[in-house]
């Protein structure tokens, strides 16, 4: 139960992108900008897929709804990752 978000978190901190100024522009692993958003993605949906796995239907629709408008919302910098 605490084992998992560590290591995610962890896993979070550790590959960044250089210059990305949302992450103070530093990074432990150099991570291409492509490969950074697919790690946000899969770590923010996968936050939704565990809420509706844990059978909170309505709350993981919700949250995954928000990460959408949220990336459309941040096109700038979603199109700085893709180009970076």
């Amino acid at each position: 139960m605490v084992a998992v978000p560590l290591g995610v978190a962890a896993f979070w901190g550790v590959f960044a992108t250089p210059g990305d100024a949302s992450r103070s522009g530093r990074t432990v692993v150099a991570t291409p900008g492509a490969v950074r958003l697919l790690l946000e993605l899969a770590v923010f949906f996968g936050g939704a897929a565990a809420l509706h796995a844990a059978g909170r239907h309505t709350l993981a629709v919700v949250f995954a709804v928000v990460l959408a408008v949220y990336h459309l919302l941040a096109w700038d910098r979603v199109a700085w990752l893709l180009g970076n």
